[in-house]
């Protein structure tokens, strides 16, 4: 065996590691999606399942100002501090930070170039794409489906986790 065969074999059972450490992470949370369709609105359904898009400016989140938390409209894990919502004036809820370990990423294709798409990290629900072009200290844009959300303001309790 060569040293480059070698090595190919080490990056390759890397990436698988790596791969299935981040899908049981995504995966936290199995439903089919017969039971996300049944427990969702349609609406919901689709762009947290479909991972389908709603119109920009068409969300009341996207104007939402009070102190509270986003949560997950599937399984209401909490995903962003309000603190760290800001106006990008692209018409989508937007953040600069989610909460730890709230989100899981992979690439999309779908328009061609490489994109990085968000998840619920508990559910696996389709919340949107994160850009380099947000506000400091992280430079980040976490670009929200406001219909893959859901408030709870400040001092109201939190749902509980769906299960």
């Amino acid at each position: 065996m060569t040293r480059r065969e070698l090595l190919g074999g080490l990056i390759g059972l890397l990436a698988a590691a790596f791969t299935r450490a981040a899908d049981a992470a995504v995966a936290a949370l199995k439903k089919s999606k017969d039971e996300w369709q049944r427990l969702l609105p349609r609406d919901r359904y689709l762009v947290l399942f479909e991972e389908d898009t709603e119109r920009a400016f068409t969300s009341p989140l996207n104007s939402e100002k009070r102190a509270g938390t986003f949560v997950c409209a599937a399984c209401n894990l909490p995903l962003f501090d309000s603190a760290k919502k800001y106006d990008s004036g692209t018409g989508w809820p937007s953040f600069w930070d989610p909460l730890p370990e709230a989100v899981a990423t992979k690439t999309d294709f779908k328009l061609i170039y490489p994109r990085t798409e968000y998840h619920c990290a508990r559910c696996g629900g389709h919340q949107g794409h994160r850009f380099g072009d947000g506000p400091q200290p992280t430079g980040m844009r976490y670009c929200n489906n406001g219909l893959a959300l859901q408030f709870v303001p400040k001092g109201e309790t939190l749902p509980e986790l769906r299960s």
